[in-house]
């Protein structure tokens, strides 16, 4: 199928992107990568009178270290991401979740910012954003804003910002010195949206009790979730009275809004959610605990 008819806008900064949100407003759509939103358009499950393309402007793009959290220009492609030292050395989640995400014609066309302002419930780096207390930068003709990760997700590839306002930025927290995380998804086949899955990172005290811990996850809901029951019971408690597989459980609990689709039934969703946790867990543990 073809798109329905559209406008075509090249915008040649941040100002004048969002100057032309508050022009044309309902009828706009931003344009970044497009590896989304050009395919939703071509099946005609949306459609915009205006699409604003935000792809070749410069601000938008780079990765940098500010009051200890990495600063991610919102149009910075996957694979600079994934490939970046000061990202894998500052945030590893990040990391560890870049080669999860499609092919690699997607990771080098698409944009961080995109993919979390696309808000779907499977999208990798949604949970990392999630599960590492991310900041959000927002701007519109009338201003700037930070909103905090767990405030950003409202709905199926719905979110809170605002119909004039673009994301610019996204800031992942530095965590400490003895710190593990771990991403883990099941796919069908490698580069599918995954059924489920889970990116973990937990912070340890010299006595390897849980000092910190964010459990971000997708697939199980109708937007990237949090596992905060586990979370919450876990912290404080050593690290070596934990079991992965009470934290599987933990984590889904209180979720009652579970998918049910031709990929799977809720019931298996939830299965394969909470094996992910676990085996996640696992991993990040042992990484902190030999941090």
């Amino acid at each position: 199928m073809k798109p329905a008819p559209f406008a075509y806008h090249r915008a040649e900064s941040v100002k004048d992107a969002v100057e032309m949100l508050a022009e044309y407003g309902d009828d706009a759509k931003v344009l970044a990568g497009g590896q989304s939103l050009v395919p939703m358009l071509a099946m005609r499950l949306t459609h915009f009178e205006n699409l604003i393309d935000i792809s070749r402007i410069d601000e938008l793009r780079g990765i940098d270290l500010v009051d200890g959290a990495v600063r991610i220009a919102a149009g910075t492609p996957h694979s600079y991401v994934g490939m970046d030292d000061e990202v894998a050395e500052s945030v590893p989640l990040l990391t560890l979740a870049t080669p999860h995400i499609g092919h690699f014609q997607i990771r080098t066309r698409g944009t961080l910012g995109g993919a979390i302002a696309h808000a779907d419930p499977a999208a990798e780096y949604a949970a990392v954003a999630l599960a590492l207390d991310a900041r959000m930068d927002a701007v519109s003709s009338r201003g700037s804003r930070e909103i905090a990760a767990q405030d950003f997700f409202t709905g199926l590839w719905e979110t809170s910002l605002q119909p004039a306002e673009i994301l610019t930025a996204v800031h992942f927290p530095v965590w400490g010195a003895r710190s593990g995380f771990a991403m883990e998804e099941f796919v069908r086949r490698h580069g599918d949206f995954a059924i489920a899955g889970a990116a973990v990172a937990v912070e340890l005290d010299d006595d390897n009790r849980v000092t910190r811990c964010g459990i971000g996850l997708l697939g199980l809901g109708s937007t990237p979730l949090r596992g905060t029951p586990a979370e919450e019971a876990i912290t404080g408690r050593p690290v070596s009275d934990i079991s992965a597989d009470e934290i599987g459980e933990l984590a889904l609990s209180g979720i009652d809004d579970i998918p049910s689709d031709l990929q799977g039934s809720a019931a298996y969703r939830a299965k394969i959610g909470a094996a992910m946790v676990a085996r996640a867990w696992t991993k990040a543990t042992t990484e902190a605990i030999n941090a």
